[in-house]
Parts: structure tokens; C-alpha cells; sequence
């Protein structure tokens, strides 16, 4: 919902960036290929973004699915290029001493809001000591990860996001049973880098969720929307004739 209602200005000039560094890095190849071979240079051109970004949002896949198996204690398999975010994770989980049987509610569980038609996946809803006095609190926790943007750095809609969860009416059981969505009492995200990490709270609040709603209904309307409309033409069929100079 959020991928159709919130533009990204800085999307456009990551892409040309891209583009431009892979032609610096390939330019004796471009040179040769822009005489010989335009219309597939073209095409490859126009693909780098595009493969720079599945790649990092299937590499966003594989870690979320190495700290799922983390937090059960299930066994995955070895992944080069997952295991530096998985260290970050795990020495995460090792700094807040979180004992996954104590602290965990649950970890890569569906929320659905029927009434409002939309569900997601939270990644983890776990009890922190960040309370006056270290009383425990429940969190939802988003994972993010990124090759390039500091640990620090966060997205405005990922508020929007997390509201959207907190705020379901239902989470969808292992027994294929509902259960109301337990108490969150604070929202953030867990930036995962291979180097660092750092837990972001964010206002995942009532009004970021009002927000949210109004970028459900946004859209709701564009995937309803038809891609085609009648062409209205004149009743006069032909070119009128042009009037004669006075």
C-alpha cells in the first residue's frame, strides 16, 4: 500500500547515479556497443537500477528469514552475504539480554485488519527493559537493512508502516485461529548494517496510522482503477476546412 501512495524523491537520482557509475566502470564496452549494439545497451542500461534494487530486496528476504530462524532456534543454511547482518542481529539480541522464551511474543507473525482490508508481517514483537525503572515493555520491531545508509537513517513512512501493524485487529495463529494483536506500547525499526546496527523508535501512534489510512484509500483507488478510457471524439467527422483569409 505504502510502495503506491508514498513517492520517493531520492529514488530518481540514486538510479541515475547507478547508471552513470556503471557506464564510468563499463565505457569501452559502451563505446563499442552504442555502434554495434544500441537497442541492447540501451536495455541493459536501462536494467542496472532495477537489479541493484532486487537484489538488495531479496538479500532483505534472506535476513529476515535467518533472524526468524534465529529467535526459534531452527537451523538455516549458510549465506555469505546474509551473515554479516546476522552477526549485527544476534549481537543485538546479546546486548539487551533477550531470552527468546521469556522476551519473544512473536516473530514473523501476520496481522490483518478485515474491516479496513489490508494485513502485513511483523517482524518481531518483543518485551524490551525500557521502562522507568527497566520495566519491560512490549515492542514491534521492524527489520531494515541496507548495504549504504547509516544505521541511524530512517524512512518518514515507516511510521506509517509500523502504525499499521500496531493498529491491526487480528494476528493470524499457527492453528489457523485469530488472536487480537497484543498491547504494543512503543514501535521502531532495527536498522541492520553488515558493520552496525541500531534500534530507531519511531511514532508508529494513532496519527501516523490516520496517515497510513488516508494512503490505503489513495491505494485502494489505483489498483481499481482501469488502465484505459473511451476517446470522446467530435460529432463533425473530417477536418473542417480552413476559413479563407478576408
Amino acid at each position: 500500500m505504502l510502495g503506491t501512495s508514498v513517492a520517493k524523491a531520492a529514488l530518481m537520482p540514486w538510479a541515475v547515479k547507478l547508471t552513470v557509475n556503471w557506464m564510468l566502470e563499463n565505457r569501452v564496452e559502451i563505446v563499442r556497443r552504442a555502434v554495434v549494439d544500441r537497442e541492447g545497451l540501451t536495455a541493459d542500461l536501462k536494467r542496472v537500477h532495477r537489479d541493484v534494487r532486487e537484489h538488495a530486496a531479496d538479500l532483505g528476504t534472506r535476513v529476515h528469514a535467518r533472524a526468524q530462524a534465529r529467535v526459534l532456534g531452527a537451523p538455516f543454511a549458510a549465506d555469505l552475504e546474509v551473515e554479516p547482518y546476522g552477526r549485527q542481529l544476534d549481537k543485538w539480541f546479546a546486548e539487551w539480554g533477550v531470552d527468546f522464551e521469556r522476551d519473544v511474543v512473536a516473530t514473523e507473525i501476520t496481522c490483518v485488519h478485515r474491516r479496513l482490508g489490508y494485513a502485513g508481517t511483523a517482524d518481531l514483537m518483543i518485551w524490551l527493559p525500557t521502562g522507568p525503572g527497566g520495566r519491560r515493555e512490549l515492542w514491534l520491531i521492524d527489520y531494515k537493512t541496507s548495504a549504504t545508509r547509516p544505521a541511524k537513517s530512517v524512512y518518514p513512512e515507516f511510521a506509517q508502516q509500523l502504525a499499521a501493524l500496531r493498529f491491526c485487529e487480528h494476528v493470524l495463529l499457527p492453528d489457523d485461529t485469530d488472536a487480537p494483536v497484543p498491547p504494543i506500547e512503543r514501535t521502531g525499526v532495527l536498522n541492520l548494517r553488515r558493520r552496525s546496527r541500531a534500534l530507531v523508535e519511531m511514532p508508529g501512534d494513532r496519527e501516523a496510522h490516520r496517515a497510513f489510512r488516508g494512503a490505503l484509500i489513495n491505494a485502494h483507488w489505483h489498483h481499481a482503477a482501469p488502465y484505459s478510457y473511451p476517446v470522446v471524439t467530435p460529432p463533425v467527422t473530417g477536418e473542417p476546412e480552413l476559413a479563407k483569409a478576408a
